[in-house]
């Protein structure tokens, strides 16, 4: 896929948790959150509760939140899909989780090429950290990027403006 070219995030697909392969598409019409997650990181618990709980308040009014691991920050997210799912489940995770990806570099998922692409960072356009998050209009174009100190919570009023 040429992310390039791409006009929004519905011409991507991702391999979820279980391996499957989900066109974006499944997202047309809610606003989305897409989170590069770590199971080990310092903004793990806060970040997945409150994410958890924006998905519970805001789920059936059309946001999606999109998760994907990624072990690129010092090996924060060292385990399989198996033991992502599980850690999951253990935290009684309701929104999608994918197949962990990397999110920088020549390996980097496409989709997470396009995203820094649309929305660069402060100090460059890659991800610094753990629980960087993409905010994404209806039309599955990225509005808005927070950085990874920014708790879910503090977004709210972006997403529920946007809904």
């Amino acid at each position: 896929m040429d992310w390039k070219s791409a006009k929004s995030i519905y011409e991507f697909n991702a391999a979820d948790i279980d391996g499957n392969e989900v066109s974006l598409q499944k997202y047309r019409g809610n606003v989305v959150l897409i989170v590069n997650v770590a199971s080990n990181c310092g903004f793990t618990k806060s970040n997945y509760k409150q994410l958890n709980e924006l998905h519970e308040k805001y789920a059936e009014n059309g946001l999606a939140i999109l998760a994907f691991p990624c072990n690129q920050f010092l090996g924060q997210e060292p385990g399989c899909e198996a033991d992502i799912k599980e850690f999951a489940k253990k935290n009684n995770i309701a929104f999608d989780m994918f197949s962990k990806v990397n999110v920088n570099g020549s390996n980097a998922h496409p989709l997470y090429n396009y995203l820094k692409q649309q929305k660069g960072g402060f100090l460059g356009s890659y991800i610094k950290w753990n629980f960087t998050k993409f905010l994404v209009d209806k039309n599955g174009v990225p509005t808005q990027r927070y950085a990874p100190n920014v708790e879910p919570k503090n977004i709210e009023a972006d997403i529920k403006a946007m809904l």
